[in-house]
């Protein structure tokens, strides 16, 4: 990397009048540009094919795309691993249209985990074929929660190419497949596009479902062939190979030309005369910093993609770009919104084409427009706040320069330790490796509502359960009358209908409606679970900027009653919690230090919530009365001698501000080691554990059973206790702040915290683990 490059004019012009300067730049360098690699057409592609490309515009096509499209047509499953706009669309559209034009009768099925996504990809596939006779027959049809009953009938008995998502192949497809029977019949391809989103609990979801709607085409006579398409991550043919159960092989070397590409990492400065909760300073919100380049970018001319964590973060973003704009560009505010999971279809569709045309400049979103979705002509992003893993951020960064022209990448910091971290230690983003995936389809809260599944599509066979890993799942479902054993193999007990059952991205205990009081609009939906920490009674809730309050939360009917409003606040969950240790999965031990993975039940309970200022100062705090929910789950857990932390330096009445500041540093820190977020994890900090005797430390997953994120926190301790001891230390505050030791959620008012002492105990933990 260089230190000149296009976007640095880009963002000096932005910098110049502001209150900071270049005060919170704490690094750029630029990417060099980089050349292609075409190749010939291989001879297995049909004529019609071929002509339809060049028609397109593709004279050749990359070696990377011949690479992998001729591994799928030869019969194996592949995944094509390679940057942003590098035509992995082309590496599964060259054998799935080749298999079309040869025979007639066959089908395919696309896999997208975005409604976005998929409908780009629909569109390209369309555009491609349009007016060739060879593929009047295919008629490919979107087939998700946004088609009309009567479209979903034709699609099943007409289309020979649905694209579709995951959930809707599980509760509309796999749930009805003898209605599905002569397309599962002929299923000679499965695209699973943009597969590296596939992580976590979602991920392991699905797993099973693709594995289950592999045997289901197998049981039909069909032998499908898998292609996948990833963004870059760490051993692309293992992650799909999970996904799947089968063999995979990857095409990894990248034959795409990229355009030049600066990256810059700023850390919003503290704001004078305001103090958060105990007195800790306040910095810039990452939303607002991001507001103002969206805004300043738009002025300069510049297409920008701003990527902000949270539907409400990215509602706030876009309003307040829309204010700069209106006091310095007026004719400019119409050209900024906001996109995000949630809006009506059509809103969704006419988003897309605006932000496609070029008549929106601005754009604020979620990881919704991460994926995928082909937007040429973008010279700007701003990422608000680390995305969780390395292989988002580049997919983000890679929306811009598309056309191989010069582009930006702003990443600014959150208030969050890992993102204090890598502000400051760019070289563990741009140049560390991507990470492997983490799902665990063994998970019994996971695998078993799938095997009731299975065993109502088919009866499932002895080598079956063996090869789903699932004989204890299906003996404890036999035991609650579940599965019945006849001679066939395991059958689903009668009137089971499990498939509505299962919610693939990780919902727990079913599903609460947002409702609008004062117009009886249904505004969104959200799990029992999630539902008692964002709408509780008192909560702000935003929905396509508009503003509501929660009035009342009725978990027994789902509902959760709100009405419009324009507070100048927002509101955060406060959350207590219990551990109780099952077992010991594994430990080590280093001495006095004692670092173990176990199986744990966490209790906790919401018992009330902040009101801050849209600074970030904080109003006040009011208290709740909620239910107390139970989680059996993995932790990553560790303990310490008393003498151990004293010899440090660590005096007995310091235990608990140490082991507690430790604790939500480290919870912030996880996710360099492992693909998850702060708010999929937990954490507990004691300075005497009924369950250990000690001072003990867990860090627990948000989901029952697990979801593989404390396992690899337990297997790279060492590097994740070095990165939270630095992401402490290089913290600019002096007695810790929402950057390094205070979290946002935290049931005991960030009380007591002590940094000092945190930095002491992590860097004993460091020298006693190496």
């Amino acid at each position: 990397m260089s230190q000149r490059g296009y976007g640095s004019e880009l963002l000096g012009r932005t910098l110049e009048g502001t209150p900071e300067g270049t005060a919170g730049l704490t690094h750029m360098s630029v990417i060099d540009p980089r050349g292609g690699e075409f190749t010939d057409w291989p001879d297995w592609v049909h004529p019609a094919v071929r002509e339809a490309f060049v028609e397109r515009g593709v004279q050749r096509p990359w070696r990377h795309q011949s690479e992998a499209a001729s591994l799928a047509a030869g019969g194996r499953h592949v995944c094509v691993c390679t940057g942003t706009a590098s035509g992995k669309s082309l590496a599964y559209q060259l054998p799935v249209l080749t298999t079309f034009a040869d025979d007639p009768d066959s089908t395919a099925l696309y896999l997208s985990p975005t409604k976005a996504l998929g409908t780009d990809q629909l569109r390209s596939v369309a555009q491609l074929i349009a007016g060739r006779p060879e593929f009047a027959h295919l008629q490919p049809c979107a087939y998700d929660g946004d088609t009309d009953s009567e479209l979903r009938q034709w699609a099943r008995q007409h289309s020979r190419w649905i694209f579709t998502n995951p959930d809707m192949l599980q509760i509309g497809i796999t749930s009805t497949h003898p209605r599905w029977r002569p397309f599962f019949a002929k299923l000679r391809y499965i695209v699973v596009d943009e597969c590296h989103h596939y992580r976590g609990v979602f991920g392991s979801h699905t797993a099973l479902v693709l594995q289950r709607a592999l045997r289901i085409a197998r049981k039909y006579g069909a032998d499908p062939v898998v292609i996948g398409a990833s963004a870059t991550v760490s051993n692309p043919a293992q992650a799909l190979s999970r996904l799947i159960g089968e063999d995979v092989v990857a095409v990894t070397e990248d034959a795409s030309p990229h355009g030049e590409r600066t990256v810059a990492m700023w850390e919003p400065g503290f704001l004078e005369e305001v103090t958060g909760e105990n007195e800790a300073p306040v910095r810039r919100s990452a939303g607002s910093e991001a507001a103002r380049l969206l805004a300043d970018f738009v002025i300069e001319g510049a297409r920008t993609l701003c990527f902000v964590r949270s539907r409400r973060g990215v509602e706030v973003t876009a309003v307040r770009a829309r204010q700069i704009l209106a006091e310095t560009a007026p004719e400019l505010v119409d050209r900024v919104a906001a996109y995000r999971a949630g809006y009506l279809a059509d809103d969704r569709r006419r988003l897309e084409r605006a932000i496609s045309e070029g008549e929106l400049l601005g754009v604020a979103t979620t990881n919704a427009l991460e994926l995928g979705v082909d937007i040429s002509g973008l010279d700007a992003v701003v990422v608000a706040g680390y995305p969780g893993t390395v292989a988002s951020f580049w997919q983000q960064a890679g929306r811009a320069g598309r056309r191989g022209e010069g582009s930006i990448v702003v990443m600014v910091a959150r208030d969050d330790p890992l993102d204090t971290y890598l502000v400051h230690h760019p070289e563990a983003l741009l140049e560390r490796a991507v990470e492997a995936t983490v799902t665990d389809p063994t998970n019994p809260f996971v695998l078993g509502p799938h095997m009731l599944c299975a065993a109502t599509e088919f009866p499932l066979t002895e080598a079956e359960v063996a090869a789903f890993s699932a004989e204890q799942v299906v003996a404890d479902l036999a035991a609650e009358g579940k599965l019945k054993r006849r001679k066939a193999g395991w059958y689903a007990a009668p009137g089971l209908d499990p498939h509505g059952d299962i919610d693939l991205r990780g919902g727990i205990g079913g599903q609460v409606l947002i409702v609008d009081v004062t117009s009886s609009r249904l505004l969104g939906t959200v799990d029992t679970a999630r539902a008692m920490t964002s709408v509780y009674p008192g909560a702000v809730y935003l929905h396509q900027g508009e503003s509501f309050v929660v009035d009342e939360l009725d978990l027994d009917d789902g509902l959760a009653l709100s009405h419009p409003e324009e507070p100048d606040w927002t509101t955060s969950a406060r959350e207590v919690s219990d551990v109780s240790i099952l077992e010991t999965v594994d430990r080590r031990e280093f001495g006095p230090l004692t670092v173990a993975l176990a199986s744990v039940v966490v209790t906790s309970q919401v018992v009330g919530f902040l009101r801050k200022s849209l600074s970030g100062e904080i109003l006040d705090s009011v208290p709740l009365d909620l239910p107390e929910h139970r989680l059996e789950t993995r932790a990553v857990m560790y303990t310490l001698t008393p003498e151990a932390m004293i010899d440090a330096g660590i005096a007995l009445d310091k235990f608990p501000g140490a082991l507690h500041a430790a604790e939500h540093a480290a919870i912030g820190m996880l996710g360099l080691v492992a693909t998850c977020d702060r708010w999929d994890i937990g954490g507990l900090s004691t300075a005497l554990h009924p369950g250990t005797g000690l001072p003990t430390v867990f860090v627990y997953d948000g989901f029952p059973g697990g979801a593989g994120f404390a396992d690899r926190g337990y297997e790279a301790f060492t590097e994740w206790v070095a990165a939270t001891e630095a992401a402490v230390s290089s913290c600019g505050c002096d007695t810790g702040c929402p950057s390094c030791v205070q979290s946002p959620k935290c049931g005991n008012g960030n009380e007591p915290l002590d940094k000092e002492h945190a930095i002491k105990l992590l860097r004993l933990i460091g020298r006693l683990h190496t």
